[in-house]
């Protein structure tokens, strides 16, 4: 097959299997969260549907990651933290002056299923 054959082909996730979501009473709680998880450095969160939050993702590179994800569409968030904020802002800024960047992933169908999903969580 020559560079000038190669095929593109888009194969969505089927599953995201979350394991474990806890509810920050407000954005400015999972800022300094965020904060804190990435020992200061400049970290993310994401928004959709009125919902701020970050996820870490099981690396594929574990064997059973890796299998589930070739072979069933499947991939394991280990952990997501979110907050309700219902209008989009590109910027939290805490009390403590901690400024975390937010990226609106509204575009984004499986990012809305999720927020929408954890939109329905009681915690």
């Amino acid at each position: 097959m020559s560079e000038d054959e190669v095929s593109v082909t888009y194969q969505p996730l089927k599953e995201i299997v979350i394991l474990q979501k806890t509810r920050f009473n407000s954005p400015d709680e999972l800022a300094r969260f965020a904060s804190i998880i990435s020992g200061g450095k400049p970290s993310g969160l994401y928004w959709a549907e009125g919902v701020l939050f970050l996820y870490f993702l099981l690396p594929s590179s574990t064997e059973t990651a890796a299998t589930a994800l070739v072979e069933k569409g499947r991939v394991y968030w280990t952990m997501v933290g979110y907050a309700f904020m219902e209008k989009y802002k590109s910027v939290i800024e805490t009390r403590e002056k901690i400024i975390v960047p937010v990226v609106d992933m509204s575009s984004n169908s499986i990012i809305r299923k999720v927020a929408e999903w954890l939109k329905r969580q009681e915690t």
